[in-house]
Protein backbone atom coordinates (compact mmCIF):
# COMPACT_ATOMS: atom_id res chain seq x y z
CA UNK A 1 0.00 0.00 0.00
CA UNK A 2 0.80 3.66 0.18
CA UNK A 3 -0.16 7.00 1.73
CA UNK A 4 -2.02 9.53 1.17
CA UNK A 5 -3.44 13.17 1.48
CA UNK A 6 -6.60 14.11 1.86
CA UNK A 7 -8.58 17.28 1.86
CA UNK A 8 -11.69 18.59 2.67
CA UNK A 9 -12.17 21.41 0.27
CA UNK A 10 -14.10 25.10 1.86
CA UNK A 11 -13.85 28.50 0.41
CA UNK A 12 -12.73 29.68 3.16
CA UNK A 13 -10.75 27.51 4.99
CA UNK A 14 -9.55 23.61 4.22
CA UNK A 15 -8.70 20.02 5.75
CA UNK A 16 -5.87 18.60 4.99
CA UNK A 17 -5.49 14.58 6.03
CA UNK A 18 -2.60 12.16 5.57
CA UNK A 19 -2.67 8.59 5.97
CA UNK A 20 -0.21 6.39 7.37
CA UNK A 21 2.38 4.87 5.22
CA UNK A 22 0.56 1.38 4.44
CA UNK A 23 -2.88 3.32 3.59
CA UNK A 24 -4.73 1.89 6.24
CA UNK A 25 -5.70 4.90 8.66
CA UNK A 26 -6.36 8.33 7.99
CA UNK A 27 -5.19 11.25 10.25
CA UNK A 28 -5.90 14.82 10.61
CA UNK A 29 -2.90 16.77 9.45
CA UNK A 30 -3.78 20.26 9.04
CA UNK A 31 -6.31 23.01 8.53
CA UNK A 32 -5.34 26.28 6.27
CA UNK A 33 -6.41 28.70 4.64
CA UNK A 34 -8.07 27.73 1.05
CA UNK A 35 -6.15 30.47 -0.46
CA UNK A 36 -2.78 28.81 0.70
CA UNK A 37 -3.99 25.41 -0.35
CA UNK A 38 -2.11 24.85 -3.10
CA UNK A 39 0.89 25.92 -1.76
CA UNK A 40 0.63 24.09 1.72
CA UNK A 41 -0.22 20.72 -0.37
CA UNK A 42 3.15 21.01 -2.34
CA UNK A 43 5.01 21.74 1.00
CA UNK A 44 3.76 18.43 2.38
CA UNK A 45 4.31 16.56 -0.83
CA UNK A 46 8.10 17.70 -0.57
CA UNK A 47 8.18 16.12 2.41
CA UNK A 48 6.21 12.95 2.65
CA UNK A 49 6.24 10.49 -0.08
CA UNK A 50 2.45 10.22 -1.73
CA UNK A 51 1.00 8.20 -3.70
CA UNK A 52 -1.97 10.09 -4.54
CA UNK A 53 -4.47 12.59 -3.07
CA UNK A 54 -7.52 12.11 -2.72
CA UNK A 55 -10.10 15.69 -2.88
CA UNK A 56 -13.45 15.68 -1.38
CA UNK A 57 -16.03 15.60 -4.37
CA UNK A 58 -19.35 17.89 -2.76
CA UNK A 59 -22.71 17.62 -4.52
CA UNK A 60 -25.94 18.99 -2.81
CA UNK A 61 -28.29 16.83 -0.97
CA UNK A 62 -30.28 16.35 -4.58
CA UNK A 63 -27.38 15.13 -5.75
CA UNK A 64 -26.38 17.84 -8.22
CA UNK A 65 -23.30 19.61 -8.86
CA UNK A 66 -22.83 22.34 -6.14
CA UNK A 67 -20.74 25.61 -6.67
CA UNK A 68 -18.27 24.49 -4.13
CA UNK A 69 -18.26 21.55 -6.65
CA UNK A 70 -16.71 23.94 -9.35
CA UNK A 71 -13.83 25.52 -7.02
CA UNK A 72 -13.14 21.50 -5.97
CA UNK A 73 -12.55 20.70 -9.80
CA UNK A 74 -10.41 23.70 -10.05
CA UNK A 75 -8.29 22.64 -7.08
CA UNK A 76 -8.19 18.86 -8.32
CA UNK A 77 -7.32 20.04 -11.79
CA UNK A 78 -4.06 22.10 -10.54
CA UNK A 79 -3.18 18.85 -8.08
CA UNK A 80 -2.86 16.65 -10.73
CA UNK A 81 0.30 18.24 -11.98
CA UNK A 82 2.12 16.91 -8.41
CA UNK A 83 0.24 13.46 -7.45
CA UNK A 84 -2.70 11.57 -9.23
CA UNK A 85 -6.03 12.84 -7.89
CA UNK A 86 -8.89 11.04 -6.56
CA UNK A 87 -12.35 12.74 -6.12
CA UNK A 88 -14.16 11.23 -2.91
CA UNK A 89 -18.38 11.67 -2.18
CA UNK A 90 -17.62 13.92 1.09
CA UNK A 91 -21.14 13.80 2.02
CA UNK A 92 -22.35 14.91 5.32
CA UNK A 93 -18.50 14.23 6.44
CA UNK A 94 -18.10 17.75 8.55
CA UNK A 95 -21.46 16.89 10.12
CA UNK A 96 -19.51 13.44 11.55
CA UNK A 97 -16.41 15.22 12.22
CA UNK A 98 -17.99 17.17 14.50
CA UNK A 99 -20.15 13.86 16.48
CA UNK A 100 -16.34 12.85 17.42
CA UNK A 101 -14.65 16.28 17.84
CA UNK A 102 -14.65 17.30 21.36
CA UNK A 103 -13.73 20.75 21.20
CA UNK A 104 -15.45 24.21 19.52
CA UNK A 105 -12.99 24.65 16.89
CA UNK A 106 -13.21 24.15 13.00
CA UNK A 107 -12.99 20.73 12.00
CA UNK A 108 -11.33 20.62 8.64
CA UNK A 109 -8.69 18.22 9.28
CA UNK A 110 -11.21 15.81 10.87
CA UNK A 111 -13.67 15.77 7.61
CA UNK A 112 -10.18 15.63 5.31
CA UNK A 113 -9.29 12.76 7.61
CA UNK A 114 -12.96 10.96 7.34
CA UNK A 115 -13.05 11.98 3.38
CA UNK A 116 -9.84 9.99 2.82
CA UNK A 117 -10.67 6.92 5.58
CA UNK A 118 -13.60 6.34 2.89
CA UNK A 119 -11.55 6.29 0.47
CA UNK A 120 -9.16 3.96 1.74
CA UNK A 121 -11.21 1.87 2.81
CA UNK A 122 -13.61 1.63 -0.69
CA UNK A 123 -9.81 0.60 -2.00
CA UNK A 124 -9.01 -2.10 0.14
CA UNK A 125 -12.30 -4.08 -0.42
Amino acid sequence: MAKYLGIDYGTKYSGIALSDDEGTFAFPKAIVSSKDLLKEVIEILSQESVAGIVVGHSLASNGERNDVAELIGVVAQKLESYAPVFLQEEGFSSFEAHRYQTDAGRRDDSAAAIILQRFLDKKRK
